[in-house]
């Protein structure tokens, strides 16, 4: 057996031969239009790819724990931290929760330390934690240089070995300017408080990381997965320089600095993009000469998405994380951290925190990923789109550098104007369902109702109320934090608020597998802005359906039937009904008609090119929602 090879019986196969049967089932259709993904990143991704497209993957080589470290930084293993943020200003309340998520399986803690100012208030924030054992990340201080001595104080009182404390520390300047418009104290001081925080844990928390740089921010403003990879580099390699050339030891920095990035419902592609970020990384770092290895070693937390979470239908959301989740385990990230589903609405409590946590436990304990090292080895699928990505990401790390780096960048806006530009085109793909949103812009829960348990608009932030995570400055342009489903979300809202739901009434007449397909479709249009729908069963004569439409008093009737028969009803329906309800609409476009039918009283044609939030909103006004 050990001579004979696997299905040795079937003969290899050209891609050529492929390409020729792909072709012939296509029946003349476009390949490129049909079969080739065009990735709002900017390449395009094949249908299939074979052994031949690896072929110039020069990483291919390495083994993992090996340079370029695309496949991750464990020889026997694919461990990582399961890192549970905590988003609670009392700090009775967020010890009693840390406690809770350490007992259930948590290893690594994020805590907001605005009021744990002293070493009796930090004993209190990590009464019953042990240092050792857990992974302390302070999210938010006031000052986290402060906060470093008064932990380092807390580890020494209780009798920690400060070279089995690890942790890490939210000190990211570039994402503060970028979140509130400024440098807190400005941008030359932000680098010596840099300089003093690697100093200081080196010498007093050595495994403690307290330079960290989120891409997560550039993500959650609407960026691509691209932009938010290149950008975090630029930031990362400007912070490098600067640091260094004020004295900073390259490894010092290197091994001080942590990638926050968010991971969104992209599977494959938020996989390729962690490993891409070890790749890019590596060939930065090279350039500064560093000392060893572990400065290629870079930390990355991956975080899951905010930007995709909705507030309707929320247990979707589980869905979401769980993917992201497994993205981010996937691709070697170092910890995860699970936002609770229902972050997008309300402040996180004991459910949410543990659907989050047991996520991660059961892609350990029941999958076993933990165990496999770089479970993604192999796909040609995916190690291209690692490719790809790290090639489109060098591109845009190469722009910054080209505007003399990160700092300059954002100070003339560039960073923030790609991303918006870039987000702009995302909510036009939502406004018109290019992208779909499950349970918002498409498939609604038409009785939902969530208007009462919204708790909260803003989904970002530590938790706590202090001035360090509020306010807004002018001295740089800041990105906008927002999600992708909120425009339709407000409709709904309004609705909601309204007090009633306008009525939609499905006129569906003639052949049952069109009526039935136009049906369906209107009840999703109009069932994502809240409206009552009240479908039919099929009516025999435009007659028939106007009776039953006026008898209902619709305020707006869809017409649904086949491009031939609309020819039969629909003058004698809009007879019926103009005058009568608000709107009469046509579900589909038969172009050579659409003139004649407008003549009739069609007001709206509804099809898969409209801009459903855009039409929506214009229904708002027609319906007196606003």
């Amino acid at each position: 057996m050990e001579n004979n090879k696997l299905f040795s019986e079937f003969p290899p196969i050209s891609t050529e031969k492929w390409e020729e049967v792909i072709n012939k089932d296509l029946k003349g259709a476009d390949y490129e239009k049909k079969l080739v993904w065009k990735t709002i990143e900017g390449f395009n991704v094949k249908p299939y790819y074979r052994a031949e497209d690896l072929q110039g993957l020069e990483y291919l080589d390495s083994n993992p724990n090996q340079a370029p470290f695309t496949r991750g930084k464990h020889a026997d293993n694919n461990v990582w931290d399961i890192r549970q943020d905590i988003k609670a200003d009392d700090l009775a309340e967020a010890n009693k929760l840390a406690l809770e998520a350490v007992e259930r399986g948590a290893n690594a803690l994020g805590l907001c330390a605005c009021k744990a100012d002293s070493v009796e208030k930090m004993q209190q924030l990590l009464k019953g934690i042990n240092l050792e054992e857990c992974k302390i990340n302070f999210t938010c201080s006031k000052n986290l240089l402060d906060t470093l001595k008064i932990f380092a104080e807390v580890v020494k009182a209780n009798g920690y070995n400060p070279e089995k404390v690890y942790g890490s520390a939210n000190y990211d300047m570039y994402g503060h300017a970028l979140l509130f418009g400024e440098y807190r104290g400005g941008e030359e001081s932000c680098y010596k408080e840099a300089k003093e925080l690697v100093e200081f844990a080196k010498a007093n928390l050595p495994h403690f990381r307290v330079l960290t740089i989120n891409g997560r921010h550039i993500h959650n403003a609407g960026s691509n997965i691209v932009q938010e990879l290149g950008f975090t580099l630029a930031a990362a390699n400007d912070l490098m320089a600067h640091l260094t050339d004020m004295g900073v030891k390259v490894g010092d920095v290197a091994t001080s600095l942590v990638f926050n990035f968010a991971t969104g419902s992209n599977y494959f592609m938020e996989i390729a993009k962690i490993r891409a970020a070890r790749l890019l990384w590596s060939k930065i770092i090279e350039q500064y000469n560093p000392c060893c290895d572990c400065c290629y070693k870079v930390y990355i937390n991956a975080t899951s998405s905010i930007w995709n979470k909705s507030v309707f239908d929320p247990y979707v959301n589980m869905l979401r994380t769980t993917t992201e989740t497994m993205s981010a385990a996937i691709a070697g990230a170092d910890s995860i951290t699970t936002n609770p589903f229902d972050v997008a609405y309300k402040d996180a409590d004991s459910f949410g925190y543990r659907i989050g946590r047991n996520q991660q436990l059961l892609l350990k304990e029941e999958s076993y990923m933990d165990k496999i090292v770089d479970p993604a080895a192999g796909s040609y699928y995916i190690e291209n789109l690692t490719n790809s990505i790290a090639q489109y990401a060098w591109e845009q790390f190469l722009a910054v550098e080209a505007k003399g780096g990160f700092a300059k960048a954002i100070r003339e806006g560039y960073v923030q104007d790609e991303v918006a530009q870039m987000a702009q085109r995302r909510d036009m793909d939502i406004a018109t369902r290019k992208t779909t949103i499950l349970g918002t812009n498409q498939y609604p829960n038409l009785l939902e109702k969530m208007g009462d348990k919204i708790e909260k608009e803003n989904a970002y932030g530590c938790g706590c109320k202090d001035k360090c995570c509020n306010g807004k400055a002018t001295e740089i342009k800041t990105l906008r934090l927002y999600r992708g489903a909120e425009a339709f979300e407000q409709l709904r809202l309004d609705t909601e608020k309204s007090g009633r739901r306008p009525k939609v009434f499905l006129l569906t007449y003639g052949n049952l597998a069109m009526r039935k397909a136009r049906s369906g479709f209107a009840t999703n249009f109009f069932g994502v802005a809240g409206y009552e729908i009240i479908d039919n069963a099929g009516f025999k004569s435009a007659e028939e359906g106007v009776k039953a439409a006026l008898e209902a008093k619709a305020d707006v009737v869809v017409l649904c039937s086949s491009d031939d028969e609309y020819a039969e009803i629909t003058e004698q329906a809009c007879k019926g009904l103009k005058g009568n309800v608000k709107s009469i609409v046509l579900a589909g476009f038969p172009k050579e008609m659409v003139d004649t039918y407008k003549g009739y009283g069609v007001d709206e044609f509804i099809h898969v090119k409209t801009n459903v939030l855009d039409c929506l909103t214009k229904f708002q006004k027609l319906l007196g929602i606003e």
